[in-house]
């Protein structure tokens, strides 16, 4: 069991025999009552974002969550298959349980599996991914950097904004939280 006054960003908890993530949380210290933390947690299971205030005398318990380092290798129909490079065991995963990640994942990356004891819960993916530009205008010379975006569909099929000089081909460096363009890789 844990005090909530020792939250932290990405800590996992067990509230409501349920596993959350912490994504935010905030000490609040009214001028009259007690003291309390607003904190913004996140499904582990079923991905939703709920708002939850707990009072600073709270307990919860910490969920233990473990992660593999594993490789991305194919798609076969509904199933996503990864590989532990240490013992070549595969692993199975839905498109539910990859969730955004599959926006950005492409063969042979190295993901983190989430797991609670048995159960996997998901994949955590790097914080950038470099990706091939399949499909976007092309490029029209004296166009600059600041001079405005165009959508560019890349090789996992995500659509992002770049810049006017961006071409097909064009490898490019994609934020995996917001899915937003940083640069070319």
């Amino acid at each position: 069991m844990i005090s909530v006054n020792d939250f932290k960003n990405g800590l996992t908890i067990e509230v409501d025999h349920d596993l959350w993530r912490i994504v935010e949380f905030q000490h609040v210290k009214p001028g009259k009552g007690s003291a309390f933390v607003r904190s913004t947690l996140k499904n582990l299971r079923t991905g939703a974002v709920q708002e939850k205030t707990f009072r600073s005398t709270e307990k919860v318990e910490q969920a233990q969550i473990d992660t593999k380092s594993m490789q991305y290798l194919y798609v076969d129909g509904d199933s996503y298959y990864f590989m532990d490079n240490d013992t070549y065991e595969q692993l199975g995963l839905t498109a539910d349980q990859l969730g955004d990640a599959l926006k950005y994942l492409k063969e042979n990356m190295m993901v983190s599996i989430i797991m609670h004891g048995s159960e996997t819960l998901g994949i955590d993916i790097p914080k950038t991914v470099d990706l091939e530009v399949k499909e976007t205008e092309p490029g029209i010379r004296g166009n600059t950097s600041s001079g405005g975006s165009k959508p560019a569909t890349l090789e996992t099929g995500l659509v992002v904004q770049v810049p006017f000089f961006i071409n097909v081909g064009d490898v490019l460096t994609i934020n995996t939280t917001d899915g937003t363009y940083i640069s070319r890789a």
